[in-house]
């Protein structure tokens, strides 16, 4: 020390000074080590090449470091997918650590808790499953936390409330099925808590939850909450979003609920809440109000025509009464006012729209009476009106005509008159106008909006011809002017729209004859022209149309011969009824299934007498008399010696049977049974058979007197049971044997002999999601032994299918260890059963994953055409992601109707749907036209929009199928799955 002191002083500074950073440089090369150690462990993946042993970590991607130490590691979406190495705890300065949106597995990752420094925690969307561990208390630093979009299960631990320093907690979309505990209310520095979508037991909020003061935002969607909310929530007074939608809340609105004086947004959609809106509101700094979807009753207080900060006005699908509250016009900054499906009445706020820059107004479904306010597009941004099924009159305001802005206009069932103003059918964003169903007279225009794609009409007073100038009409694919005064013929322009999907011209005074050239229809599913004056022959070229499902010509003047080609269409509905048409009807129709589409056509016949038709045959009677006593004794002969060839292959079978042949078949089950081999093996019967494919038969067989069935796919080769059906059938029981879950069909049990394989499922009463999306079932669809006629899924319906079938792939690349790939997922694959909820079938393809994230190797062509995704071209290895694939095309199959290899003569239909896509075409050009698109079009194109995201050429594109479920759980308005 005395040597030190003696030394000059710039050389003592100088020595002071180094000792800092000699330190930092060895904490800089050990935290580098740290690192290059954790890239081997975690794959050496692409995001992460860059880091080297030459350059600095904080320059390193995903690096953040402070006063020259690592302080954060985000390495976000990069393809990890093996567990998080304990050495990251090693970075002993680290506070922040981001590995979100990758495919990390395992349970909870405790080794962070010798993280002793760490703030910010994200480990949301992985493939962390187990419990949340009751000692994570030990994250006592924490003050983010996201764990959202996992597979946790269990309950949420006590001990989370120890987490004192926590100001958000994310632990959204999981799979918790016990309780969430009260202790969450000691979290008194809590700013943000986000629990939706899990699947908890029933339970009340806790009472504890109102002492969380500094709670901004609340989640709380899907949560099984029941009971009512807490008087005392009025007393968080940060909150500005609060949302409990789609629970099975009772009760009124707390009487305090509204006096939050801070709130600016309230959702509480989707419940079972009962009771009136209280009257007492001093929420004036309300920005966003939604309490839609819920069973509230009585009137809309009054205060709220007083919140002059509201944008957002949500009281939809409730049990509302009496008027829209005075001074609701006035509001400055209001944009979306929603208050259809109500039993409100009155006569709309006349200023609407005045005052503010209305976006969105949507009033149908209610008792509304009076006039459509005038000024609801005067701020120049109103993107939707929809005021149908209500009692509104008058004329519409002709300022709407000229809203520039508006895509979608629906008036439908109505009281209105008057002209229809020019200008709405020519407004250039316009792309769905409703207007059926009111009082409305004068002419079609010669011009029409450019994206105009759907024009409903029907049921008016209007009068004219259709002008030349409909061939202008580009974008229509859907245009119904049904019953109304039109006249004169149907202009040869009409086949110019090659875009139409429904076509609607019954119950009109159209004449003359129809135009030949219409080939064009390419994609026409709905054609209907009854009840008009048309005459002349039915054009050949209707039965060259592609995808027409539904023909109605009856009650006209039609004459000639029907067009043979007809029969090569696949129908549901044929109505050729009330015409002057002669000869003989193709072959395809001689059957019950269209024994009302030839009614009142006195010149028609047919070979059998199935229809009431005269007997096409010119073969004399008597000829047939004369040989008669022949006949008879040669069928009478014939029928003899059947009967007794028979009765001895009966008998030998028998025989063979009893004598030891049913000793062979052994019985392994899976579940308990109610019925036993010989209940099965005896009634495999053609009379029973109900299907066929490529790897067998399938037979629906009574097993008890109650009803019950079950379904029996028999694997059977000429007595021999070739090496592939083999190996499919040990795929099959290997993999559902071994598996639970409500969206995977049930196999009960297998049977098995030296000949023959038989397994035993559940038996699907809808049978597959292909029969009732597809053209298969001509006039009737059978459903079990009961004949219904053609019913068309409603998009809620296909909804479901879909979360449900993506729960069930979901599970199986998610939740099975090793993960599972179907390989063949496609429409036909997808069984429903009584209720429609869907279960995914057929594992005969399927293989398991020897390692997650690993690809399998395929050594022979497997899969549906139209379902394979594109790499299936030029690799053999595939992931789950070749799943995703053929289930974005199942996507598109539900949004637009069509089959997965019917996009056009040239393309699938995952092809023709990206093709559309690119070419910009309004979606709605591209959905089923049997759903009532109206309602639903905003789900729909979500839907189509993940199935085109799905359909992506690169793998590396598609989402998980646990994203993939999460976005349609997400989207769902109300599917109850």
């Amino acid at each position: 020390m005395s040597k030190l002191l003696q030394l000059r002083p710039e050389i003592l500074l100088f020595f002071l000074i180094s000792i800092p950073f000699n330190v930092i440089s060895e904490s800089i090369e050990t935290e580098r080590t740290v690192l290059l150690n954790l890239k081997q462990q975690l794959g050496n993946l692409p995001a992460i090449q860059s880091w080297n042993d030459s350059s600095s970590p904080c320059s390193w991607p995903g690096i953040n470091c402070t006063d020259g130490s690592v302080t954060s590691v985000s390495l976000h979406d990069i393809n990890i997918t093996v567990k998080i190495p304990s050495s990251i705890c090693k970075l002993k300065n680290l506070t922040f650590l981001d590995l979100a949106f990758n495919f990390i597995p395992g349970e909870f990752p405790t080794l962070l808790y010798n993280c002793s420094k760490l703030q910010h925690l994200d480990l949301s969307h992985n493939y962390f499953i187990g419990s949340i561990p009751g000692n994570i208390y030990q994250l006592s630093t924490l003050v983010y936390l996201d764990l959202s979009g996992n597979n946790f299960s269990g309950n949420i631990p006590p001990t989370i409330g120890g987490l004192r320093k926590l100001k958000e907690l994310h632990l959204q979309h999981n799979e918790f099925n016990g309780t969430f505990p009260a202790e969450i209310g000691n979290l008194s520095n809590l700013e943000l808590l986000w629990m939706a979508h899990n699947g908890f037991v029933p339970m009340k909020i806790p009472d504890r939850f109102t002492q969380l003061k500094k709670l901004k935002y609340l989640g709380m969607t899907e949560t099984s909450l029941i009971g009512e909310i807490p008087n005392d929530f009025a007393d968080l007074s940060s909150l500005e979003w609060f949302d409990l939608s789609k629970n099975n809340l009772e009760g009124p609105i707390p009487s305090r609920f509204l006096m939050l004086k801070n709130l600016t947004n309230l959702y509480l959609r989707n419940n079972e809440l009962s009771g009136q809106i209280p009257r007492t509101v001093e929420a004036w700094n309300l920005v966003e109000i939604d309490l839609s979807m819920n069973d509230l009753t009585g009137t809309i207080p009054e205060e709220f025509g007083m919140m002059k900060k509201l944008v957002f006005f949500n009281l939809c699908v409730n049990q509302l009464t009496g008027e829209i509250p005075a001074g609701m016009d006035q509001l400055p900054v209001l944009k979306t006012f929603l208050v259809f499906s109500n039993k409100l009445s009155g006569v709309l706020p006349p200023e609407l729209g005045l005052h503010s820059k209305l976006e969105y107004f949507e009033v149908w479904d209610n008792q509304f009476t009076g006039q459509l306010p005038k000024n609801l597009c005067a701020g120049g941004v109103l993107l939707r009106v929809v005021a149908s099924s209500n009692n509104l009159s008058r004329e519409i305001p002709a300022l709407l005509g000229n809203c520039s802005t508006l895509r979608t206009v629906q008036l439908q069932n109505n009281q209105f008159s008057g002209e229809i103003p020019p200008g709405l059918w020519t407004t250039f964003n316009l792309t769905v106008l409703i207007l059926s169903n009111n009082s409305f007279s004068g002419q079609l225009p010669s011009q029409l909006a450019r994206n105009l794609s759907m024009v409903k009409i029907s049921n008016n007073k209007l009068v004219g011809e259709i002008l030349i100038g409909i061939g202008s009409w580009s974008s229509l694919t859907v245009f119904e002017a049904s019953n109304n005064l039109f006249s004169g013929k149907i202009p040869e322009e009409i086949t110019y729209l090659s875009r139409l999907i429904t076509l609607h011209l019954d119950g009109n005074q159209l004449s003359g004859e129809l135009p030949s050239d219409i080939a064009s229809w390419k994609s026409l599913h709905t054609l209907d022209l009854s009840g008009n004056k048309l005459s002349g022959p039915i054009p050949v070229a209707i039965g060259s149309l592609p995808d027409l499902l539904k023909l109605d010509l009856s009650e006209n003047q039609f004459s000639g011969k029907i067009p043979a080609n007809l029969g090569n269409l696949k129908l549901t509905s044929l109505n050729l009824s009330s015409n002057k048409l002669s000869g003989k009807i193709p072959d395809e129709f001689d059957n019950l299934a269209y024994e009302n589409s030839f009614l009142n056509n006195s010149n028609l016949c047919a070979d059998t007498p199935i229809l009431n038709l005269p007997d096409c045959s010119s073969k004399p009677r008597k000829l047939i008399s004369k040989y008669l006593p022949l006949i008879l004794s040669l069928a009478v002969l014939i029928v003899i010696v059947t009967v007794l060839l028979i009765l001895f292959v009966m008998i030998d079978y028998r025989s063979k049977k009893r004598g030891g042949d049913l000793a062979t078949w052994k019985l392994t089950s899976f579940h308990r049974l109610d019925f036993t081999e010989e209940n099965i093996v005896y009634r495999l019967t053609k009379s029973n058979l109900i299907g066929s494919g490529g790897s067998g038969k399938v037979y629906k067989i009574a097993i008890n007197e109650s009803g019950g069935f079950v379904a029996v796919k028999r694997i059977w080769n000429n007595k021999k049971l070739d090496g592939k059906l083999e190996k499919e059938f040990i795929a099959e029981v290997e993999i559902l044997g071994s598996i639970r879950h409500a969206n995977i069909v049930k196999l009960l049990c297998c049977i098995s002999s030296e000949n023959s394989k038989l397994l035993v499922y559940e038996f699907m009463e809808n049978q597959s999601l292909d029969r009732w999306l597809h053209g298969k079932k001509k006039k009737s669809t059978t459903i079990g032994t009961n004949s219904i006629y053609h019913i068309v899924l409603d998009w809620p319906t296909r909804m479901r299918i879909a979360i449900g079938a993506a729960q069930g792939l979901c599970y199986m690349h998610h939740d099975c260890c090793p993960p599972i790939i179907h390989r063949d997922v496609k429409s036909s694959n997808i069984l429903l059963d009584s209720e429609f909820k869907a279960r995914i079938a057929d594992f005969g393809l399927a293989k398991m994953l020897t390692r997650q994230g690993e690809p399998h190797t395929m050594s022979a062509v497997a899969g549906t055409f139209g379902y394979f995704a594109p790499e299936y071209a030029y690799t053999t290895k595939v992931n789950e992601k070749f799943d995703v694939y053929s289930f974005g095309v199942v996507l598109l199959e539900l949004v637009t109707g069509r089959e997965a290899n019917c996009g056009d003569e040239h393309t699938n239909l995952a092809q023709w749907a990206w093709r559309h896509y690119t070419e910009g075409r309004p979606e709605v050009e591209m959905f089923d036209p049997e759903i009532d698109g109206p309602c639903h079009l905003e789900e729909m194109t979500v839907v189509y929009k993940l199935g085109l995201i799905c359909t992506s050429t690169l793998p590396s594109s598609r989402p998980s199928m646990k994203e993939v479920l999460l976005f349609l759980q997400r989207h769902s308005k109300k599917s109850d799955v």
